[in-house]
């Protein structure tokens, strides 16, 4: 048995800001320390100072070393890659927990899973300005928010870094922390993070899109609870 609790650190995906983990918080454990960061991929800032997958990765890191004890590492989407590439060789991460998460290995970037082929949502119009802008949100997000919470969270959404989606992963976490898959059934793409869930060492299911932190903030709570009490029964 650990002596000390883990803490909980939460990294947001692409185009988001870390205000979206808003909900899921206030369902988490009231003694839990919850840390959360702003990628600097699709921070607040003007579109030329974005940082790329490797500054993400950087800031995943030092927010990970700073905890003093164990740490369980709860990435979204995009954000499970810089956490991969970030995380490697982390003395205090227990447990790196990919929420439909694009879990890349080493030579993989965002783009490479499609054959360098941009998404249509990617909104290519700014790219010579560094940076995508998410043209199509509801459908790829929150196809199943109400319609009036789409649109705040639609709203809350920034520029992403174009070279973020094109830098590959020089390492990868996943090979060595131990590492749940958390899979979204409702989500229309589903089938495309097949590849992923089979590189952790358990898949855990939520009928939801791709945003259960917003439309399910309670479940996937409660799936969190379950790698809290796997990491403190050690």
């Amino acid at each position: 048995m650990r002596e000390r609790k883990p803490a909980m650190l939460l990294v947001h995906g692409a185009w988001h800001r870390m205000q979206m983990w808003r909900k899921l918080i206030e369902q988490l454990p009231d003694d839990l320390d919850v840390r959360i960061l702003q990628s600097p991929s699709s921070a607040p800032v003007p579109a030329s100072e974005l940082g790329d997958l490797y500054d993400d990765a950087h800031a995943i890191r030092a927010a990970a070393d700073a905890v003093d004890g164990p740490v369980v590492v709860v990435a979204h989407s995009y954000g499970a890659a810089p956490a991969n590439q970030g995380l490697a060789g982390s003395a205090n991460v227990v447990r790196i927990v990919s929420l439909a998460g694009f879990q890349l290995d080493v030579g993989e970037s965002m783009l490479s899973r499609s054959e360098g082929k941009r998404p249509y949502y990617f909104g290519a119009d700014h790219y010579d300005e560094g940076y995508f802008e998410m043209t199509d949100p509801v459908a790829i997000f929150y196809p199943d928010l109400d319609p009036a919470e789409a649109k705040i969270a639609v709203d809350a959404l920034g520029p992403q870094s174009a070279a973020s989606m094109e830098q590959s992963l020089t390492q990868a976490a996943w090979r060595t922390i131990d590492t749940t898959y958390i899979r979204t059934t409702g989500e229309a793409q589903v089938a495309r993070f097949g590849p992923f869930a089979k590189r952790a060492h358990r898949v855990r299911e939520i009928a939801t899109a791709h945003s259960p932190f917003l439309n399910r903030p309670r479940e996937l709570a409660e799936l969190l609870r379950q790698d809290l009490a796997d990491v403190e029964k050690r």
